[in-house]
């Protein structure tokens, strides 16, 4: 994937989880719950872009930030 499309995402993934007030720890929990083997660190990674998603936290990511898929993948 491009590493600065990958960046864009998972800076709108850390704007959405700050705007759902929801800290890095509770993102990775409700990923856990959800069946997700992730963990804080993970999180982070994935924000500034240095974790690729896999489908399935993309899905689960949406429910839990209470969001679309154009919102995280709004790359403008």
């Amino acid at each position: 994937m491009n590493p600065t499309i990958e960046k864009l995402v998972g800076s709108n993934i850390r704007k959405l989880r700050e705007a759902a007030n929801l800290t890095q720890e509770q993102v990775a929990a409700k990923l856990q719950v959800q069946g997700c083997d992730i963990t804080r660190s993970a999180v982070a990674k994935i924000e500034v872009g240095q974790r690729h998603l896999y489908p399935d936290e993309i899905i689960l990511l949406r429910q839990i930030l209470g969001t679309s898929y154009e919102d995280i993948f709004r790359i403008e």
